[in-house]
């Protein structure tokens, strides 16, 4: 564990710690691809009186399992330089959302419908108190893409196959992936809702998808 004396003697004012600790991860993974980042969707950064609690999203071009994109947040962890939270538990929040979708020919290019999603669950994070972690559900009460054709209308939430958690020098992040389930899907979590039953849930939904990657498609 990093004392605060020692974080001060590693890193510097003008270091992103955190989001360099994802960005590590990340290489690991994707060694050599560089991804498309997007900023705040609002433009300003949330620190400085913007909207939009995810100060940045990183998608990916996979191709493990199936061609897919990979979605990315930073802004759930302490991400900046921050001494006074070195060697602590969790990581502000101690997560990071991530999303795979099966390219979706209506988003002529990557989902910002997806994006907002991350902005919207974290606000919700910021006003209740309340973070996510894995095994648990999200109803959207309608299909997760407004106004499209799809049974896709719910989320159950699980430690992304490939990222999982690290330690950071502000504690622990979980990378947490939102998986999209079916109504039918999502009447049957409400009848068994405890995360137990949700994580055998997804362990079936591994079977002939390892990767937990969302298809809009899905019946």
């Amino acid at each position: 564990m990093m004392t605060e004396e020692q974080y001060k003697i590693k890193f510097g004012e003008e270091d992103a710690v955190g989001w360099d600790f994802i960005d590590q991860r990340l290489n690991n993974i994707y060694q050599g691809i560089e991804p498309r980042h997007y900023g705040p969707l609002c433009g300003i950064h949330y620190m400085a009186g913007g909207t939009d609690p995810i100060d940045g999203i990183s998608v990916y071009d996979s191709k493990q399992q199936s061609e897919h994109l990979h979605l990315v947040s930073y802004g759930m962890s302490e991400l900046y330089y921050a001494p006074e939270k070195a060697g602590g538990e969790f990581s502000k929040w101690g997560f990071e959302f991530t999303f795979r979708l099966k390219p979706f020919i209506g988003d002529n290019g990557d989902p910002g419908w997806a994006m907002h999603v991350f902005n919207n669950l974290a606000r919700y994070v910021y006003s209740s108190g309340r973070w996510f972690e894995e095994n648990q559900f999200i109803p959207a009460n309608g299909p997760i893409r407004l106004e499209t054709d799809t049974q896709i209308v719910g989320f159950v939430t699980t430690l992304d196959p490939e990222l999982g958690k690290i330690e950071t020098p502000h504690g622990e992040l979980s990378f947490i992936q939102l998986v999209g389930i079916t109504q039918k899907e999502t009447d049957l979590i409400k009848e068994n809702l405890s995360q137990d039953y949700i994580g055998k849930f997804i362990e079936n939904m591994k079977l002939d998808n390892p990767l937990l990657i969302t298809d809009l498609s899905r019946k």
